[in-house]
């Protein structure tokens, strides 16, 4: 609507809302293609390509098929049972590998000569693949939960641990100095300058190993399990079942992406006073 006011013509109020209404909407979906554009077009051409047969459907089924044996699965209720035992044990050595990972990173990162002693082993222990001592773990835990808990605690507990000694030691000497030089004691120097300091490095770490936690929960339910989302995927292998096989596999990119959008979000409420986080 618009008004003839001195031969000039002016737009009401309601109007202008409206069109920086369909002006916001426009920006925010030119945003959503630029952010996941490639990723809609792979998916697109992955369902034509199958639908029409350019790729094998038995190999590559359409993902309107595996969106029906995801559904399923999670409505029969066969999958949540899955994904709960899953979430289990991947969430138990995480956790374990944070509650050790952190505190012994920041006394190391603090005590250089503890660091400087320790850290050849470390780096030993980093740089050897938790599957191939799986075996080894196997030997000494068996084939039950304590082994499969174990080795994703492996794999999660060293990007945290050294994630967290490379905060410390990355914090600002100056800022420590200016601390002590106001008084405050060794103890408040670390609550207020130090662990703060730390937390973006820490975070780092644990998203890293949020990561491996699931590459490694997949292999470890591959060998010697009888129920979780790895355990699906070659069992819906096996059999052929590849619409399952690939929900399965979807399924757990999914809780991937949703552990760490839970991290970030955590690190942009701890990190608020950091601006590079927003």
């Amino acid at each position: 609507m618009s008004y003839q006011i001195s031969g000039k013509k002016i737009r009401s109020r309601k109007g202008v809302g409206v069109s920086l209404s369909i002006e916001s909407v426009g920006r925010q979906a030119q945003g959503l293609l630029a952010d996941y554009g490639l990723l809609l077009a792979f998916f697109a051409g992955w369902q034509i390509a199958s639908t029409a047969g350019w790729l094998n459907p038995a190999v590559f089924p359409p993902l309107d098929r595996v969106a029906q044996a995801l559904w399923n699965g999670l409505s029969s209720g066969a999958l949540l049972d899955d994904i709960a035992i899953s979430l289990q044990r991947a969430g138990i050595a995480f956790l374990s590998a944070v509650a050790l990972g952190i505190p012994l990173g920041l006394f190391m990162g603090q005590v250089g000569a503890i660091e400087r002693a320790l850290d050849p082993i470390l780096q030993l222990f980093r740089q050897t693949s938790a599957l191939a001592l799986y075996p080894v773990f196997i030997l000494l835990l068996g084939l039950g939960e304590a082994s499969k808990v174990f080795v994703i605690f492996w794999a999660t507990l060293f990007p945290i641990l050294l994630a967290t000694i490379g905060g410390v030691k990355e914090v600002d000497p100056k800022l420590i100095e200016m601390a002590r030089t106001f008084g405050a004691t060794r103890l408040t120097t670390f609550r207020r300058v130090v662990l703060p300091a730390s937390v973006p490095s820490i975070f780092v770490g644990l998203r890293l190993s949020a990561t491996t936690a699931l590459l490694l929960l997949i292999a470890a339910e591959m060998i010697g399990a009888n129920k979780g989302i790895g355990f699906q995927v070659m069992n819906a292998q096996y059999n052929f079942q590849i619409p399952l096989m690939f929900a399965a596999i979807f399924l757990l990119a999914f809780l991937g992406l949703a552990a760490n959008w839970i991290l970030v979000l955590l690190q942009r409420r701890l990190c608020r006073w950091n601006t590079s986080q927003h």
